[in-house]
């Protein structure tokens, strides 16, 4: 005999519901790149025509494990976003700045200016 979700649930502690809920945001904060660009309601093609590439090469990034930062920072601002890359541990994240020239904002290191003059060079 099957079951409603809503009976499974009912016994379950606050504290419980709660786990839940939390684990449910962080999966909403988790998305494939093809998520996000159904989230942002774009078509491959819509995507394919900001980035002056043929729809094909969208889906191939798309199902990537591999890319270079450029491609992904390239993909993201084309959905109108900017890229970060951030080293996430149990205390804190950190903002990875060898990537910040890609996105055209100097680096936060103190040979940030140095890398910023040579980029622009």
């Amino acid at each position: 005999m099957s079951r409603s979700f809503s009976e499974l649930t009912k016994d379950l502690s606050p504290e419980r519901r709660e786990r839940i809920e939390r684990r449910k945001e962080e999966l909403r904060q988790e998305m494939t790149l093809a998520e996000l660009r159904k989230a942002f309601s774009l078509t491959q093609d819509t995507l394919a025509k900001n980035l002056n590439v043929k729809q094909a090469e969208i889906s191939k990034i798309e199902n990537r494990a591999d890319m270079l930062m450029s491609t992904l920072r390239n993909f993201v601002q084309a959905m109108g976003g900017e890229l970060e890359v951030r080293a996430v541990f149990h205390d804190r994240a950190i903002e990875i700045s060898n990537f910040s020239f890609l996105a055209g904002r100097p680096s936060k290191s103190r040979t940030g200016k140095k890398k910023q003059q040579m980029v622009e060079a």
